[in-house]
């Protein structure tokens, strides 16, 4: 099963990679993921290995992934092992003043998930999950930006 969400951001690429990069802020806007417990010391670069506990309705369940491309400003490249094994990605490229941010999603169900069948009714929940999971983490960007300060203290 493949999914793939895109949306635009008004802020640079660098903006979002600074704050897509702290692997540990996905759950502030995947609402899917309930906590990020890392494996590695690594914490960032290819290598890094996590388990995110996800929650979808009342299915839990620990997925392990590790960062398998990661290119500062443009792609960050994730393999899934567990229940639900695959592969993705987050892209980012430049957009006229912003970035378009593509997720990108191969993943496979096992066969007690009903299989190609729970892919097929996975698939249109999962999209509408990870498109408002794009807007969570445009929202979360928006929050991060620090206005610019003229040097005044008030």
């Amino acid at each position: 099963m493949k999914i793939q969400v895109e949306t635009l951001f008004t802020q640079p690429p660098s903006e979002v990679w600074n704050y897509l990069s702290d692997i540990s802020s996905h759950v502030d806007w995947m609402h899917d993921a309930v906590a990020i417990e890392f494996s590695s010391e690594q914490r960032a670069g290819v290598g890094t290995s996590f388990v995110c506990s996800t929650a979808v309705g009342p299915l839990k369940t620990q997925d392990v992934m590790t960062i398998t491309e990661w290119i500062p400003d443009q792609k960050m490249g994730v393999s899934h092992l567990g229940l639900v094994s695959g592969s993705g990605y987050f892209e980012i490229s430049e957009f006229c003043d912003g970035s378009k941010f593509s997720w990108v999603e191969t993943l496979s169900f096992p066969w007690f998930f009903a299989g190609r069948f729970g892919e097929i009714v996975a698939k249109p929940i999962l999209n509408w999950m990870w498109k408002r999971n794009l807007k969570a983490l445009g929202d979360c960007l928006t929050k991060s930006q620090s206005p610019s300060s003229d040097g005044e203290s008030t």
